[in-house]
């Protein structure tokens, strides 16, 4: 039997997002939600290749979309229908993976 994964309450949604400062929460898909501009289409895949193998190893995977140098991003935990601590643990490594002048 899989494990039960619980959304975050209101409150622990809101603490998150305060220690996330370049995320935001988007309601519509119930998740949060990152835009990156980056210097060009290779830093854009080289960043989605990183996030890529963590997410593989946690077995939670993003939603993304991506345009050039652009990128969106979106975590969300399905099996919960919401974000949860899976969610704040994938956006925190993706943060440590951004260049310093692209948090802005």
């Amino acid at each position: 039997m899989a494990d039960i994964i619980a959304p975050l309450t209101p409150e622990q949604r809101i603490a998150a997002l305060h220690a996330m400062p370049h995320w935001t929460y988007d309601p519509d898909r119930r998740a949060f939600y990152r835009a990156l501009r980056l210097a060009d289409f290779a830093e854009a895949i080289g960043l989605m290749m990183r996030i890529a193998v963590v997410a593989e190893k946690a077995d939670h995977h993003p939603e993304w979309f991506n345009v050039y140098n652009r990128l969106e991003i979106w975590l969300t935990t399905h099996d919960a229908g919401d974000v949860s601590q899976r969610d704040i643990d994938l956006a925190q490594a993706i943060d440590g993976f951004v260049p310093i002048d692209r948090h802005g």
